[in-house]
């Protein structure tokens, strides 16, 4: 038992650093060649890993094999545009000025149930709203809505606004992240006045503390403090 456990966590670890390397994609976003990788994947490390007999090293060359495949299909398609259209495809235009282009729809295999769908999940209810809709190669559906349908931004209405940068967290769970408090040009001095400012005894205290778009100091406490304070 101990030696399927041992077996169990060293393939757990190399099948999730493997995919780590291969990138930050959801499922719906894997190329095909990345899908097929994942699935063989999975498929190599269950049979080392539940039997003893089989030794540990005839599941992971082949999982590193495959990894260096598609590192190297990836390397060739970041520099190969013919490359990486044979090995990922490339996108299809399945609307057009709100027309659904039926006969590319079917080259496809996509239904228009399913285009439907993924237009009503883009807060698209009508498909004359549409310029463009493009099957994207990971099977997603990009919309580029009409000119006179397009959501009015600022700019249109000529009215300048303020720069708004990225909310910079600083405290998770009680834990202060000293990178993030450097990078936001502050130190643990002030951090300590801020919390001092708040009422707050202890960074141990805060649940979540950030910076927001507009500079301040925001904050929220652990359920056990409130309760405290409450008492």
């Amino acid at each position: 038992m101990l030696i399927v456990f041992v077996r169990t966590i060293i393939l757990y670890f190399l099948i999730v650093l493997i995919m780590r390397l291969m990138g930050k994609r959801q499922i719906g976003q894997l190329q095909p060649s990345e899908l097929v990788v994942a699935l063989v994947i999975a498929d190599l490390a269950a049979i080392p890993m539940g039997n003893v007999g089989i030794p540990l090293l005839t599941g992971i060359i082949p999982i590193l094999t495959l990894f260096i495949c598609e590192a190297l299909l990836s390397y060739i398609s970041l520099k190969s545009q013919p490359a990486r259209r044979f090995i990922s495809g490339k996108p299809s235009i399945v609307v057009e000025k709100g027309k659904i282009l039926e006969n590319e729809l079917r080259k496809q295999r996509f239904n228009i149930d399913d285009l439907m769908e993924q237009l009503r999940l883009k807060d698209v209810s009508d498909i004359s709203d549409v310029e463009y809709a493009l099957l994207e190669t990971g099977g997603q559906i990009s919309v580029i809505l009409k000119t006179n349908k397009k959501p009015v931004i600022r700019e249109d209405l000529n009215i300048n606004a303020a720069y708004e940068g990225l909310p910079i967290s600083l405290i998770i769970d009680g834990h202060i992240n000293l990178q993030n408090l450097s990078i936001a040009g502050h130190d643990k001095n002030w951090l300590a006045k801020q919390l001092d400012n708040s009422d707050i005894k202890s960074s141990d205290d805060v649940l979540f503390a950030y910076i927001s778009q507009d500079n301040k100091f925001m904050f929220q406490l652990k359920d056990k403090t409130k309760g405290d304070d409450d008492k």
